[in-house]
């Protein structure tokens, strides 16, 4: 498997763990659907959340969340409208980023809720 794969694997290892310690319960990781994929989906009390985690290991290219891109963003919503039909969620929804950064000693997590429409 190629380093940054392992790197967002890890990532995402990390997210579940943070979100489940914030009361998250979660449902699906890495749900896909064709060619789109929603890295965690979790239900936060009665809202239903569509989670996009983005890992690095250096600020050199920004920071990840800025990785979430308009592009990254349609993708999303359009994996998460095919989920809600498919599962028939009348729940309300939303869609946060995890921006997560491995450094050799440290680890630092920013949670950005509600990140986009």
């Amino acid at each position: 498997m190629a380093e940054h794969n392992e790197l967002g694997q890890r990532g995402e290892i990390i997210a579940q763990s943070f979100l489940k310690d914030k009361g998250y319960k979660i449902l699906h990781v890495n749900w896909r659907i064709r060619k789109l994929e929603i890295d965690i989906i979790a239900m936060d009390g009665e809202t239903l959340v569509f989670v996009e985690v983005k890992t690095r290991q250096t600020l050199l290219f920004g920071e990840p969340e800025n990785a979430v891109n308009y592009k990254k963003q349609k993708s999303l919503i359009h994996a998460a409208n095919a989920y809600v039909v498919r599962n028939r969620i009348e729940n309300d929804a939303r869609f946060d980023i995890i921006s997560i950064i491995i450094e050799r000693n440290s680890t630092v997590i920013n949670h950005f809720p509600d990140a986009f429409y």
